[in-house]
């Protein structure tokens, strides 16, 4: 059976080229249409053996798909700039690779730049306890160009070489299928659509199956090439159609004998879901009470998650929940596939705190149905969309932070010393003073200390320097000031000036 592969690394290393170079590569060039759709995995042919390829999301946020990915795969293929080296993102899909077990080939991109460095990418490696060949080690490292072509056939050779003396994949083709969901979306024409990658068994069309707690029958089937198909064997990836609901991605997918049977499949998943739900609860610790009851003080910013796809609405929602502080968290009040519609927005307004914009519709790469912005606009919900995580959770972070009150820190400006006191007709006592330090500055925030005693703190209200006014005063130099509201100024008294400076809250 064909080796399953997924390919990771570090975002703009060169992973979706890569991905586009070696399916281009691998249509013939008589076929009609080419490759029509792409969905989210693909096999591809080369010496007469088939690989198949698992296309996975590149951005950090992504980690819990990336590690979904790894657990289904035989081999990972990380992708390193030859021209940036190692960086955090390919750390992390190191880890993942090395926590499934899998043998690992890394691909040194961007060979053709004249920055290219891939012996600085093989020391590198070394420094992550992947030894490469060329260094007396056994992990097999690729020079490629993924936008020349370079190097290509190579690696997929490398990758047939691995999977036969290393991986050496197994599976019974016969008997009912087993899988995974590697995808799923809502299509209009077609309902829920579901990439699944077939492990054991054969799938077949009229099979009822069950993945998660959702249920369908395949009405129909599709291989990566748009071409319809009865039957997939192991490590085939498939689309199907006939889920009455969407799948997570990474569910297991199983045929069942028939509806009623995956009615009752279901039915226990659910039933063990709730009691694993109630046995959690019930077992919570003092220092879980606790915590509790401090992030019951916490501001929430509930957020409604729209996406294209349920990979998606899974690595949005996890990366949402992963912000915040003991201040501040985010509250998913739902999560979707499709278009952002009335119900949206409504859910979103009932959890509104009227004082506070703390409810937020995010819809990320879909837009919004019919009506649904005029209900947007009359129930004052912000939807936002977006088609670049970076800026989701930018732009949710800021949501966050103006739930915040805001925090101030003390600036000393300068220190002054009375030297005389004038009282004006009205009453208003002025203050003849010497700047010691730094500089005192009108409508700046001053203390009036006796005998090194508090007497009080008031704001500037005016200042002279001579008989002109003035907006600051250097140290070096005598001035004239009043002191909003306080007239109780005696000559030996000192006056210490400063600011309150809002600070940037972060998360």
């Amino acid at each position: 059976m064909p080796p399953v592969v997924t390919i990771m690394g570090h975002v703009d290393h060169g992973k979706t080229t890569l991905l586009d170079a070696i399916r281009k590569a691998n249509v013939a060039g008589g076929e009609a249409g080419g490759i029509t759709q792409h969905i989210g995995a693909y096999q591809v042919e080369t010496n007469g053996k088939r690989i198949t390829f698992l296309d996975t999301p590149g951005h950090a946020a992504f980690s819990s798909m990336r590690a979904r990915g790894a657990r289904v795969t035989d081999i990972v293929v990380i992708v390193v700039a030859a021209d940036d080296g190692i960086m955090p993102q390919t750390e992390e899909a190191i880890k993942h690779a090395k926590s499934a077990n899998v043998p690992i080939i890394v691909a040194v991109n961007k060979t053709d730049l004249p920055d290219a460095n891939p012996d600085r990418v093989l020391t590198q490696l070394t420094e992550h306890e992947l030894v490469p060949e060329a260094y007396g080690g056994d992990v097999v490292t690729a020079p490629i160009s993924a936008k020349t072509g370079a190097g290509l056939q190579e690696l997929l050779e490398s990758i047939l070489l691995v999977s036969e003396l290393v991986v050496d994949p197994k599976a019974n083709p016969a008997g009912n299928a087993q899988g995974t969901v590697v995808e799923a979306k809502i299509d209009k024409g077609r309902g829920a659509v579901v990439t699944v990658l077939v492990q054991q068994g054969a799938l077949r069309r009229g099979d009822v199956v069950v993945a998660g707690e959702h249920m369908g029958k395949i009405r129909a089937m599709t291989d990566d090439k748009g071409v319809e198909v009865k039957v997939a064997g192991p490590s085939t990836p498939v689309e199907i159609v006939g889920f009455g609901t969407v799948p997570g991605a990474g569910d297991r997918l199983e045929v069942v004998k028939d509806e009623k049977e995956a009615r009752a499949v279901i039915a226990r998943r659910v039933e063990r879901g709730r009691e694993e739900r109630l046995d959690t609860s019930s077992r919570v610790s003092l220092e879980e009470l606790y915590k509790r009851m401090r992030e019951g003080e916490a501001k929430e910013l509930n957020v409604v998650i729209k996406a294209d796809v349920q990979g998606s609405v899974e690595a949005v929602r996890e990366a949402l929940e992963e912000l915040g502080n003991e201040e501040v968290r985010v509250r998913v009040l739902h999560s979707g596939v499709g278009p952002v519609g009335e119900s949206d927005v409504l859910l979103a307004a009932a959890d509104k705190d009227q004082e506070e914009k703390n409810s937020l519709v995010v819809a990320f790469n879909v837009g919004t149905a019919t009506g649904a912005d005029k209900k947007a606009e009359q129930e004052h919900v912000q939807v936002r969309s977006y088609t670049i995580i970076y800026n989701l959770l930018d732009d949710v972070k800021r949501a966050m932070l103006d739930l915040l009150p805001p925090i101030y820190e003390e600036i000393e400006l300068g220190r002054a010393e009375v030297r005389a006191r004038f009282r004006l007709p009205s009453g208003v006592a002025i203050a003849g003073c010497y700047v010691t330090e730094g500089l005192v500055r009108r409508n700046a925030k001053a203390r009036l200390l006796r005998g090194g005693s508090l007497l009080s703190t008031g704001n500037i209200d005016t200042l002279k320097r001579i008989k002109d006014d003035a907006r600051e005063v250097q140290a070096g130099y005598e001035c004239g000031l009043t002191i909003r509201d306080w007239n109780d100024i005696a000559e030996g008294d000192a006056i210490e000036c400063f600011e309150m400076r809002q600070i940037q809250r972060e998360l």
